[in-house]
């Protein structure tokens, strides 16, 4: 069996609940709808890069199956990266789907390529609704000495392929930009 580095499940929100918890600068970061890598990019002179940590096939954690509806023993490809301006890492990241769902998806051959920046530019991609999580943080940050404030996830669709991205924040992005902690 894979390890599964994010194997604690976290307890999410819908993002209004947590709003009232949010400086407004952080609710913009985190409950947006558009590409995160794209924001990362226009947010720094640094240039955008992807650390790949872990991909392959795994069974997802039960609150990811909840998620996309699954048997919490079913097999799912999964993909841990680090978003990094520079040298820092700014956000961890998480991708999980249903490897039945993959027929024709190009996922499997991203490498250090950001999956936003592929699924973005993809013709009827549909964004579910955003929940959001505070600290503490799954597995991977805290493995990696990272804090993460806030993370947050959403279920993009892509035809018959549903993917579960979960982004955790990190404090290095919050110190960069000087957001507050809340």
């Amino acid at each position: 069996m894979t390890h599964n580095r994010f194997s604690v499940g976290p307890h999410w929100l819908p993002a209004a609940a947590q709003r009232p918890h949010m400086s407004p600068v952080w609710w913009r970061w985190v409950a947006s709808r558009d590409s995160l890598t794209a924001r990362l990019c226009t947010a720094s002179t640094q240039p955008f890069k992807v650390r790949l940590l872990a991909q392959g096939i795994s069974r997802p954690r039960r609150d990811e199956a909840r998620a996309l509806g699954l048997d919490p023993r079913a097999r799912i490809w999964r993909r841990e990266v680090m978003l990094m301006l520079g040298e820092t890492p700014w956000v961890a990241a998480r991708s999980v789907a249903p490897l039945a769902s993959l027929h024709g998806a190009r996922l499997q051959s991203l490498g250090t390529r950001s999956l936003g920046s592929w699924l973005f530019r993809q013709p009827g991609l549909e964004r579910g609704p955003i929940e959001i999580i505070r600290s503490p943080a799954p597995t991977l940050v805290m493995a990696h000495g990272r804090a993460a404030p806030w993370g947050r996830r959403s279920i993009l669709r892509l035809g018959r392929t549903s993917i579960l991205v979960q982004e955790f924040f990190l404090d290095a992005m919050a110190a960069d930009l000087a957001l507050p902690s809340r």
